[in-house]
């Protein structure tokens, strides 16, 4: 089966390659191998099912990787306006909640639905069930093999993703092993955008309930990420956008720490002089019932269990030095990191191909002529927000722009 361009992964950086390639030249032969029933199994997922399709504000700052200069280019040439037009292109417009954009729809089925219809309009034979084993050099050509059947092509994307959502999602890291075993330097894969598990005795007193707070992510009382908004307490840790922002970190340091600022608009001297004066207006009231109407009931009796009090005394127990200990656990009610839910739970993969075997304004690799790889393959990741599918929309135009010109 000979074919002009074989891309290997039908996911949402897979299929942004074969519609824009036959786009941009109908006449080239396209194929995705797909090891999956159906593509784009992931993308369904994301976004809550409503698909956080990319971001108005794309910047450096919010990528990582060992080298995340490496997809400057490409964010910078295929920003949010030519994203917006592709997509208007197959029937998908944009809608926008502050800076994230989403479908119109809100459905993430829709967006796979319509990269679908289009690769199919547009003539693109996709294979699923078609789980790549192999890929050798046949000439100046690739064979790919997957199981019995085997594949010709002159160019071939990769696009098969990491290890996040795991095999569920058909991301078992087969890809990578198959490169790295080709002689491809691999970065160290993490979990990113993932749960936090800790240690869990408060937390599973807390279970299924939701509170505001500035999340911090500390190694030796240094704060290495932050990020605000609603947290969930679990039986595992801790759950919620602002966890998940800051779980990257986790793997980066030992003897991590969640710090959680349950009153962030307000600093300690201004928390204790809350403190002190309900002190005085409830004196004789429980404190059991002490936090009740200013904090969620269960969560103000574990910050008083904390702070080692009786919750059967009454509230005028509290003096100057226990409402300063009590301040203090509201502003760093601390947990210890144990690890994270892992990457059948995680958004993206932290880590991957090392970037500087490719060229950054072309996704080819450096030392194999007209192999591509694109999205979360790489060792570049990015915040939760719409920053990896904007990762994964970019550097597939970029990888596919690159085979045009050299098919032209």
């Amino acid at each position: 089966m000979k074919t002009d361009v074989i891309i290997i992964g039908g996911g949402a950086a897979g299929l942004c390659s074969a519609v824009r390639l036959k786009q941009k030249s109908p006449s080239i032969s396209v194929r995705i191998l797909e090891a999956l029933p159906r593509v784009a199994k992931k993308l369904i997922t994301t976004g809550n099912g409503r698909c956080n399709i990319l971001n108005k504000n794309i910047s450096l700052d919010r990528y990582h990787g060992n080298n995340k200069e490496f997809c400057r280019y490409a964010l910078e040439k295929y920003d949010l306006s030519v994203c917006e037009d592709f997509f208007e292109s197959i029937g998908v417009p944009f809608t926008y909640e502050g800076d994230k954009a989403y479908p119109a729809s809100l459905q993430a089925g829709s967006v796979v639905d319509c990269l679908r219809f289009a690769a199919e309009e547009l003539g693109v034979i996709i294979h699923t069930d078609t789980k790549v084993t192999d890929i050798n050099t046949m000439g100046k050509d690739y064979k790919v093999i997957a199981d019995k059947v085997s594949f010709v092509a002159k160019n071939v994307i990769i696009a098969t993703g990491g290890l996040a959502g795991g095999e569920k999602l058909g991301c078992d890291g087969s890809m990578l092993k198959l490169l790295k075993k080709a002689g491809f330097t691999l970065i160290e894969t993490t979990p990113s955008i993932v749960q936090i598990k800790t240690q869990n005795d408060i937390t599973k007193q807390l279970k299924g309930i939701k509170v505001d707070a500035l999340v911090s992510l500390k190694a030796n009382d240094q704060i290495m990420r932050q990020d605000f908004g609603e947290v969930l307490f679990t039986d595992y840790g801790l759950s919620g956008p602002p966890v998940m922002q800051v779980s990257r970190a986790v793997s980066t340091a030992d003897k991590t720490v969640v710090s959680l600022d349950l009153m962030a608009n307000t600093d300690f001297e201004n928390l204790c002089d809350i403190i002190n004066k309900r002190v005085k207006i409830l004196a004789e009231r429980p404190l059991e019932e002490f936090f009740t109407g200013m904090f969620n009931k269960r969560l103000g009796q574990v910050v008083l269990k904390i702070a080692g009090l009786k919750l059967s005394n009454k509230s005028y127990v509290l003096d100057k030095n226990t409402v300063e200990k009590i301040s203090y656990i509201i502003k760093n009610m601390n947990f210890a990191v144990t690890g994270t839910t892992g990457f059948a739970n995680a958004q993206v993969t932290a880590g991957g191909l090392d970037t500087t075997q490719f060229c950054d304004t072309t996704m080819e690799s450096k030392d194999c002529k007209n192999l591509y790889c694109v999205g979360e393959i790489l060792d570049i990741d990015g915040d939760c927000g719409g920053f990896n599918l904007g990762w994964a929309w970019s550097s597939a135009m970029c990888a596919v722009d690159a085979i045009v010109g050299d098919c032209k």
